[in-house]
């Protein structure tokens, strides 16, 4: 009994902060969802599912969802191996890995305005991306980068592979220091080296790490809203708009929370769904499998 009751007061605290934080402002928008509502007034007229009836029709919602799809395709791929590369230089005993490894978080230690702000200006169409080209005599290549909406989403995708890069390289960093050492030097006696070496030892080692870093990566993404606001404000023309760019349109420019809520149940939907389904096809570890096979 008093152990139970040990257990119930540890856990109650974090349960209770969750509680509040989490589960009731779920349950609210859930609600809030079920209404059309400007926001400012007491009145609120029940609508039941409309707004997702609409929301499941609306053509820039879907768009927003297929936006935020590429953003953790394309600036997932690229952070992955990015900081995979990053990790494996920084593990490396000697000052350089060490000072790689500093250089590596400093965008970690920016505010995303400020990183917003800084793309921005490289993207700018006189800014120092279009400067460089001309300086190299690449002018047929200069573009109004974030005002193409071929290019803006991409432009989005590189400013927060950058800032990104550096966190997941230290979690990587920490899956390869993990790596037992014996499992390396049968490595080295085998001849296992290069890309062989990666793939075959490496990559299955780091099972847990990048379960972790690819779920991880899928929150933040779907997620993502400052940084797409302040740089192109969801444009041109709708190409780099994501859900909560959405989501914020139509709350604070149209004055429909309702149907704002509905959005914001549709990216929580989608983040959990793609959660969900990553941790479904990464939950056996291959490694054990093996260590079972040899033992």
């Amino acid at each position: 009994m008093k152990r139970t009751g040990f257990i119930v007061g540890f856990l109650a605290p974090a349960v209770l902060i969750y509680l509040a934080l989490v589960l009731v402002p779920l349950g609210q928008a859930l609600i809030f969802s079920a209404y059309q509502w400007r926001g400012v007034s007491a009145k609120r007229k029940f609508v039941g599912a409309d707004n997702f009836r609409e929301l499941a029709g609306d053509h820039d919602f879907l768009r927003s969802v297929t936006n935020n799809l590429w953003l953790l395709v394309g600036a997932g791929v690229v952070i992955i191996a990015v900081s995979l590369v990053v990790a494996h230089l920084t593990a490396a005993p000697g000052k350089s890995a060490k000072m790689l490894r500093g250089f590596s978080l400093v965008p970690q230690m920016v505010s995303l305005v400020a990183v917003a702000v800084l793309w921005q200006f490289i993207f700018n169409p006189e800014g120092l991306l279009n400067a460089t080209l001309r300086g190299a005599g690449l002018t047929s290549w200069t573009r109004t980068w974030l005002g193409d909406s071929h290019f803006a989403l991409a432009g989005v995708g590189v400013a927060f592979a950058w800032y990104a890069v550096g966190f997941y390289a230290l979690l990587f960093g920490a899956g390869l220091r993990n790596i037992p050492a014996e499992v390396n030097e049968a490595a080295e006696l085998d001849g296992s080296q290069g890309w062989n070496r990666f793939t075959q030892i490496t990559w299955p080692m780091l099972w847990s790490v990048k379960r972790t870093a690819i779920t991880y990566l899928v929150i933040n993404v779907m997620n993502t809203f400052a940084l797409v606001f302040l740089m192109t404000r969801g444009g041109p023309d709708r190409a780099s708009d994501t859900m909560l760019t959405y989501l914020y349109e139509q709350a604070f420019v149209n004055s429909k929370f309702g149907y704002a809520t509905a959005v914001a149940v549709g990216n929580f939907a989608v983040a959990m769904i793609l959660s969900l389904a990553i941790l479904f096809f990464l939950r056996r570890d291959p490694t054990s499998s093996q260590n079972k096979a040899a033992a």
